[in-house]
């Protein structure tokens, strides 16, 4: 094709063209491959860079980890939620990024250590330039940042550095359920609580559903609050368990902790005093010599025992601190709780019945629940004759607030056995229970339960509307050769409604102090017993429990009518 030049005629207003021949015409052929190169190197580079750009973002791995070092994909696992029986969120999950580093591709370790420890609150930097300083190929430098924290770190523009996208374990509600639910650590495995108990579970993606209600778990945490700082104590537990299922409707340990923020908890408030704490219990375990007088027919509630002076076994006296100093009914030793009268029971009953008794209970083993946190009780070892009296009246043996509940459930609820659990049980996996007492053996307790809460130690225990029965028990602490009077464990053990019992409630303060409205005494009628009071006034509503037609009492036809006035 021949090149033209063209050019305006004005004469006639017409555009004329003149051919380039030569020189003129090469010239202009060289400029235009020259141009037509040109913009076929810029078009090759954008092409490039675009392809690039696409292999770092639309055709590379994202979420699922599978660009990262080994070390840094096995956070990519879901980890499943933690319910309440009502499906409250007690546990669940939350992204969050962790920053990890390639030491062989950081240029400058120590000046980044500098930086990383600047912008990263928490990072000591010595042990930063370490991790960075080694000839590995891959080390965490700090997991679960904050997006802000992230920012900054990509701010620095440090080569060799990386984050890995994973999972932060949060709870939503805090303190409330803290030792039941647990913790995980920082790769989310579990560490206590339920998160532990079912780790293989919520490793699996298996949502775990508690028995706890965090309605009545609730209740209970500020009542027990509100008795432990208006008595001083140093630490409580309490209880709420459905006395035919097992199922721990609510648990509290005082003190607490947050989950979120465990590493800045104090180890004491770790301590889960409702599972792990073994104590001597005092006169709730009156209950369970009675009971076996009962069921073994050594006694009826109408036989008498001599209680009219102190029993003296060897160096040993054994004492009323309620004394009446006179023979008394096995009713009337129950409701005024004599440890004289008891004592003199369990001498009937005789080790080896008291032993198999006990153990039937589930007090002499070590309890049977989904998290770790649990201790087996200390029992008498050799168990003497002295040991078989004051294990009558809760002393010389120590067992768990978990075992109180668990074996004050088979007491009242018709004498069948009773499995704790805190996983929530749906109604077709109750299964035929084995019978542990007598159902009349059962009734009787429940009308002696009745009695101490309408006319013996345990009256502040009532509860307006409701039919409660209860035993109070106040047992001094053991310390450094014998036991230290003022340092008290003050519980009170309830079931609801005591016609029918529902639930079991165990209140239990440790080291309560005396003050001016309940005239410095801290035993338990004064302390335990109204924290139960309340507690089912808060929680017998949300259960279903209907209030009683008319007010508590012992009914009418009970025996217990005519020996339970004070003679």
């Amino acid at each position: 094709m021949t090149a033209r030049d063209g050019q305006y005629d004005r004469r006639r207003g017409l555009r004329r063209f003149v051919q380039l021949e030569g020189v003129a015409k090469q010239a202009l052929d060289t400029g235009h491959v020259r141009l037509i190169a040109v913009a076929a190197g810029f078009a090759l580079c954008f092409l490039v860079i675009a392809g690039r750009l696409i292999g770092l973002t639309a055709l590379a791995p994202r979420d699922d980890g599978a660009n990262l070092p080994a070390e840094a994909r096995q956070v990519h696992s879901a980890r499943a939620e933690i319910l309440d029986r009502q499906g409250v969120l007690l546990a669940g999950n939350v992204r969050a990024v962790s920053l990890f580093a390639n030491p062989r591709k950081v240029m400058d370790a120590a000046r980044a250590a500098s930086q990383l420890a600047a912008v990263l609150p928490g990072l000591e930097q010595e042990n930063v330039l370490r991790a960075l300083s080694s000839d590995r190929g891959f080390v965490w430098v700090k997991r679960q940042l904050s997006p802000r924290q992230q920012d900054a770190v990509n701010r620095l523009g440090i080569p060799g550095l990386g984050f890995a996208d994973e999972e932060r374990r949060v709870y939503p509600l805090g303190r409330l359920a803290a030792h039941v639910v647990g913790f995980t650590g920082v790769d989310r495995e579990g560490l206590t609580g339920i998160e532990k108990g079912r780790d293989d579970d919520l490793s699996a993606g298996r949502t775990t559903t508690l028995s706890i209600d965090v309605r009545v778990q609730h209740a209970l945490r500020a009542e027990l609050l509100a008795s432990v700082e208006e008595f001083q104590a140093i630490g409580a537990a309490a209880i709420v368990m459905d006395v035919h299922s097992g199922e721990i409707v609510a648990m509290v340990s005082l003190p607490d902790f947050d989950p979120d923020a465990k590493d800045e908890v104090p180890a004491d408030n770790l301590f889960n005093r409702a599972t792990l704490g073994v104590y001597e219990m005092g006169s709730t375990f009156k209950a369970f010599n009675t009971a076996a007088a009962l069921e073994f027919g050594l006694a009826g509630l109408t036989d008498t025992y001599d209680a009219s002076k102190p029993l003296r076994v060897a160096r040993f006296t054994i004492n009323d601190d309620h004394a009446k100093n006179r023979w008394l009914t096995v009713a009337e030793i129950f409701q005024y709780s004599s440890n004289i009268g008891s004592a003199r029971m369990a001498l009937d009953l005789g080790p080896d019945r008291q032993r198999a008794f006990l153990k039937s209970l589930g007090l002499l083993d070590r309890p049977q629940i989904e998290i770790p946190e649990v201790s087996a009780p200390m029992v008498p070892s050799p168990w003497r004759e002295i040991s078989t009296m004051t294990v009558a009246y809760g002393h010389g043996i120590a067992v768990s607030p978990l075992q109180m509940a668990t074996a004050y459930s088979i007491v009242v609820n018709g004498g069948l056995a009773v499995t704790p659990t805190l996983i929530a049980r749906r109604p077709d996996e109750q299964n035929p229970s084995p019978r542990i007492l007598s159902e009349r053996t059962s009734q009787s307790m429940r009308e002696l339960l009745s009695l101490v809460v309408e006319d013996g130690t345990g009256k502040q225990a009532k509860a307006k509307g409701y039919l409660v029965g209860g035993k109070t028990g106040t047992a001094e602490k053991a310390g450094a050769g014998g036991y230290r009077r003022n340092a008290l464990l003050s519980s009170f053990v309830a079931a609801f409604p005591i016609d029918d019992p529902r639930y079991v409630v165990f209140v239990a303060l440790d080291e309560p102090k005396g003050i001016k409205r309940t005239f410095n005494f801290a035993t338990a009628g004064w302390t335990a017993a109204p924290a139960v009071s309340r507690v089912v006034s808060r929680i017998a509503p949300l259960l279903g429990v209907a209030p009683a037609p008319g007010p508590a009492a012992v009914p009418s036809d009970s025996l217990l009518v005519s020996v339970s006035k004070d003679r």
